[in-house]
């Protein structure tokens, strides 16, 4: 099965209509939350996005695999063991004999983009680094472990506009790649580097407007197209293993 662009599109849409959804569930029940968090605190708002991508994988249950022993994860929590920490449930989850096949992370970003910038660029290099390191101390079975990482940031003008002092001065010289930047470059760039330095094997940036579908994807390394394709190449490795 080909995941296509516009199955993507759809997804990210399925995105917004999450948000709205859930942020109309906690106003019913008297437990909004304030400002837009009561949007993602339901847990749902990707259920589309991880389900497309857990779909990328069903290939893998065919001709010359024994399809009861795959397993593609994607709804509910999936802990997988950490090394500097005890676990970490990620979004997609796919095993097979027991072998950790890959390992998805999904994350989106809608608003309040200088405050949880740092969180997003933190918690996306800490995830990579502990589960690799999980798999150097035996803790995820005998096969490096397959990382994807797909991010979503909402197209709006905080996100997009150029701002040559955002994040306030270093003390020593910041990198003049960052120069100019904006918020959306600025994960051009971390997505980018997360992929050349192997901290993840395949990643995905896509913009989107409020309430619409994919608006753009920066740039082909890390794009949908190239990472549903990283994803067959994982599965071609995985069958020839097998």
């Amino acid at each position: 099965m080909t995941t296509s662009y516009e199955d993507y599109d759809l997804a990210i849409r399925a995105f917004w209509a999450g948000r709205d959804l859930q942020a109309q569930k906690q106003v019913e029940s008297g437990r909004a939350d304030a400002g837009t968090r009561g949007s993602v605190t339901g847990g749902q708002h990707l259920a589309a996005l991880q389900q497309l991508i857990a779909r990328e994988f069903y290939p893998l249950a065919e001709t010359g695999i024994d399809v009861s022993e795959v397993a593609i994860r994607y709804k509910g929590a999936i802990p997988l063991p950490g090394y500097y920490r005890r676990t970490k449930s990620w979004d997609v989850v796919v095993t097979y004999k027991g072998i950790l096949v890959a390992a998805i992370e999904c994350k989106s970003q809608v608003g309040s983009f200088g405050k949880n910038f740092n969180n997003r660029t933190e918690e996306a290099i800490g995830n990579a680094v502990d589960l690799r390191r999980a798999y150097q101390a035996g803790l995820v079975g005998p096969l490096e472990p397959w990382i994807g990482f797909v991010f979503v940031i909402e197209h709006a003008p905080d996100s997009t506009l150029i701002d040559l002092n955002k994040g306030g001065r270093a003390i020593y010289r910041a990198d003049p790649l960052f120069d100019g930047s904006s918020y959306v470059s600025r994960y051009q760039i971390l997505l980018q580097r997360l992929v050349r330095e192997r901290l993840y094997d395949a990643a995905c940036l896509v913009t989107s407007v409020k309430g619409e579908g994919i608006h753009s994807e920066p740039i082909a390394e890390v794009s949908t197209r190239n990472f549903a394709e990283a994803i067959a190449e994982r599965i071609a490795y995985i069958k020839g293993l097998a």
